[in-house]
């Protein structure tokens, strides 16, 4: 167990060890310059909500870059997340992930400590130094030096949340004889760092409180060796055995089918598959310690709450302990 999370509901809702838990990735269609759709999305926000998933996630997508075609959820994930943090109830509020490099530390400890208090404590915070080159010079950022930013806007934003008028003094923040409020529920907000991040994997094993990866391929059960390969590396070097969690993400295209074989698209971006083999593969994920795994459903075709009902009820079961 991670005693800094014993007490906090969300962490131990949605990470069991042993077990795997089932998310649903935002967006839930790809944008085609028409806003109005993602208004329509908040009755099947509260339909995910309401149906046992345990949690939702964003992406954090500044601007839009042409040569990337993906705007994300368009909203600001953190807004988004406080707007969500009002209309549901029960589900964990994720974002995968936070580029921290271009974000001050006291901004972003203010609003995920308000989003966290707001929604009583149901924020997870997946966090990344960023990949997108074109984003870190409209910033004014150094994208060659976004691991060492990385790192200073987590140290900073994790004091701010953790203790009473902290004395800060890096390279982004200067403060003395001031403190942020609120603080979060827990003082802490689970954090967990996307990929690597610019870190050495010992680095995260010791600071994060999680790890999030892709999965690779994920066609066949063979596909999954490398995967848990790099859990285990993980493990080996989380201090103490606390248990960390590991948390990966497939963008599926559910066939009506539920035969339909595992078929990678896109180039396996993208997998299309029926539902018996989506709960093979998820069962494949939690068997090599995966404890969670978050589902985009964008690139479907199918009615979008059709296929989350078909997901509540014919996958989730196997799931829900």
């Amino acid at each position: 167990m991670n005693n800094n999370f014993k007490n906090h509901k969300t962490f131990n809702n949605v990470f069991t060890p042993g077990k795997l838990s089932l998310g649903i990735f935002l967006p839930l269609q790809v944008y085609d310059n028409n806003i109005a759709i993602f208004n329509q999305h908040l009755k099947y926000i509260q339909q995910i909500d309401t149906s046992g998933f345990a949690a939702l996630w964003v992406r954090d997508i500044p601007v839009y870059d042409p040569s990337f075609r993906d705007v994300g959820q368009v909203y600001d994930p953190l807004s988004y997340l406080a707007y969500i943090a009002g209309q549901t109830t029960n589900i964990a509020l994720g974002t995968a992930s936070i580029v921290l490099p271009l974000h001050h530390p006291i901004s972003l400890a203010k609003t995920t400590a308000s989003i966290d208090q707001l929604s009583n404590g149901r924020l997870l915070l997946g966090v990344g130094s960023g990949d997108r080159y074109a984003e870190f010079p409209a910033f004014n950022k150094s994208f060659e030096r976004r691991g060492e930013l990385f790192r200073e806007v987590l140290q900073d934003m994790q004091a701010l949340h953790t203790t009473d008028s902290p004395k800060i003094n890096s390279s982004i923040t200067q403060m003395q004889n001031l403190d942020l409020v609120p603080k979060p529920l827990h003082k802490h907000i689970p954090t967990l760092v996307t990929g690597a991040s610019q870190q050495s994997l010992d680095w995260i094993a010791t600071h994060a409180d999680g790890w999030i990866t892709y999965p690779g391929p994920t066609t066949t059960n063979e596909d999954t060796l490398h995967l848990e390969q790099k859990i285990k590396a993980f493990r080996d070097l989380i201090p103490n055995g606390t248990f960390k969690p590991h948390m990966t993400n497939e963008w599926i295209e559910l066939d009506e089918d539920p035969h339909y074989p595992r078929t990678p698209l896109r180039g396996g971006f993208v997998l299309k598959t029926g539902r018996l083999g989506l709960i093979e593969l998820l069962h494949k994920w939690q068997e090599i310690g995966v404890n969670h795994a978050a589902i985009g459903i964008q690139f479907g075709k199918r009615d979008i709450g059709e296929t989350l009902d078909e997901l509540a009820k014919e996958v989730l079961p196997y799931f829900n302990y």
